[in-house]
């Protein structure tokens, strides 16, 4: 139980540090879009064509393909990271162009960092002189950043992604309950699971459990949002889909769909702590990515029944979080009724 409180506490320290970094920092959340974004160009690409095209099914070029994909996390990631802040695209290339061999969450910085910088170093530079004067200085100085960030980094997130999949792995059930609950609020709220995920390099039965939490948990969101009639048949698609899509009536309806996405969420962890789902591919915790990496780390039949299982997790956490809704709501205004009645009888 120990080792589930450590892995939970860290992982609630980071949220908080996250959140504050998405929701305060200057350009945060454009940068952290920028992550995720990478993550998908880079490790759900790797998943699916290294490890589904290559490795299982033998297709060597479509393996080389995603070997390719995987190995460029910390140049996609400076390169997203920094066109999402809105920098320069040159700019943004030439600093991803430094980084061979570099981890993507190094990458992330030296891409917010450009993204700060950028266009302030545009404006300073004569022009003519701009686009040659800025890339050579960008080159040498993102690499410089990339290299002295990295034990930094390696000594502080990626060991909390470490005790994280360690809690997993010694407490599957109740790590699979209490992670896949909270990764699909994360996946639901403005923030980003995936982004989350990443700078955590989650893997093994953690990601597993992210994955396929995030995946299940569409179906909750599914059954709230045509419960309660929260939008049209189009918003309930799409929130099943890509939650932020639809981050306006999220925001209006916070506390029914972040409380049923954490049971939804919670069950299909537990789903896939039982069927032990491991997903090596940090940064996919979202509906689609979750319900693909997974065919790359584990046997097909295993990660259908999974899936299926999982779905009916999350359109059970679905009606159970609407249903006590409901009826706290509809005690409250019984009470406010109530109130007004005695009111009037005293009147």
């Amino acid at each position: 139980m120990l080792d589930v409180l450590r892995g939970v506490g860290l992982l609630l320290f980071v949220l908080v540090l996250f959140s504050a970094f998405s929701l305060k920092a200057p350009k945060g959340e454009k940068a952290m879009s920028g992550l995720a974004g990478a993550a998908v160009a880079t490790f759900l690409i790797e998943a699916i064509f290294k490890y589904i095209f290559g490795d299982f099914l033998g297709i060597k070029f479509l393996g080389e393909v995603g070997a390719s994909s995987g190995s460029m996390g910390g140049v996609i990631a400076a390169a997203l990271v920094s066109i999402s802040m809105d920098a320069n695209p040159v700019y943004a290339v030439v600093a991803a162009a430094a980084l061979k061999g570099i981890g993507i969450l190094p990458g992330f910085l030296v891409g917010y960092l450009i993204g700060l910088a950028g266009p302030l170093l545009e404006k300073k530079l004569p022009k003519g002189l701009d686009l040659i004067g800025g890339a050579l200085i960008i080159a040498p100085l993102s690499r410089l950043i990339a290299k002295a960030t990295t034990p930094i980094v390696n000594s502080t997130l990626l060991i909390i992604g470490d005790v994280i999949r360690l809690s997993a792995e010694q407490s599957p059930f109740v790590m699979g309950f209490l992670l896949g609950g909270i990764i699909k609020i994360i996946c639901t709220s403005p923030l980003s699971s995936m982004a989350l995920t990443a700078m955590l390099n989650l893997k093994g039965l953690a990601m597993g459990i992210a994955g396929i939490a995030s995946f299940g948990g569409a179906f909750t969101n599914g059954v709230v949002f045509k419960r309660l009639k929260i939008g049209d048949r189009g918003n309930v698609i799409a929130v099943m889909l890509e939650p932020l899509t639809q981050a306006d009536l999220v925001t209006k309806n916070a506390p029914v769909i972040y409380f049923s996405d954490f049971i939804g969420g919670g069950i299909a962890g537990i789903v896939a702590a039982y069927f032990k789902i491991i997903n090596n591919a940090p940064g996919t915790a979202s509906p689609i990515p979750g319900l693909l990496a997974p065919f790359g780390f584990n046997n097909p039949k295993t990660v259908l029944t999974a899936l299926l299982l999982a779905a009916i997790g999350g359109l059970i956490g679905g009606f159970i979080g609407t249903t006590i809704y409901v009826f706290i709501k509809r005690l409250k205004e019984k009470k406010i009724n109530d109130g007004i009645i005695s009111e009037n009888k005293a009147v």
